[in-house]
């Protein structure tokens, strides 16, 4: 009988522990991962995400007009680009994170891009670290269908890296 309660008394530890464990990875997994370099936390290196569509270039944004969505402060060129960005964000945020989509597509993760080597493929924005790559991204429509492919393995290796560095710090203090 003492048995049972000490084995009760064990899941219940065991099942506690997970509970706290999810409730702390939680957050980790819930965001997902957005490209802002290798310094700093803007996203697309301040260029306003709404021109890409608007405007059809890239144009550098503003921090007087700017907005914290998904850990990362995103930059506008007007208080208008802004409202819109707040209202419909993934019509107008890059895909894969602001990662170079040409890396994606490869599976591989390449932080460094040029804001203006992008392209709009079917009104979704996709950013590339040099213009050669966003040409030949355009041009291979298998490169879409690959970079969708491999978003995930890669995704989940930029968490992954995420949280190892957040730990890595928090355990540094």
């Amino acid at each position: 009988m003492s048995y049972r309660k000490q084995t009760g008394g064990t899941v219940a530890y065991i099942i506690a522990g997970a509970a706290m464990l999810l409730a702390f990875a939680q957050p980790a997994f819930a965001q997902e991962p957005v490209n802002t370099g290798y310094f700093g936390d803007v996203a697309i290196k301040g260029y306003d995400p709404v021109a890409y569509f608007t405007e059809n270039r890239a144009v550098e944004g503003s921090p007087a007009h700017s907005y914290r969505w998904l850990g990362a402060e995103w930059h506008f060129t007007s208080s208008e680009n802004r409202d819109r960005f707040i209202a419909e964000p993934g019509r107008y945020a890059p895909q894969y994170g602001g990662y170079c989509a040409d890396g994606v597509s490869f599976g591989t993760v390449t932080t460094n891009i040029d804001p203006k080597a992008w392209r709009i493929i079917d009104g979704k924005l996709y950013l590339s670290y040099d213009p050669g790559a966003a040409e030949g991204f355009e041009k291979k429509p298998t490169k879409v269908v690959d970079s969708q492919k491999h978003w995930s393995q890669v995704q989940s290796t930029l968490i992954s890296d995420k949280a190892r560095k957040d730990w890595q710090h928090m355990s540094a203090k």
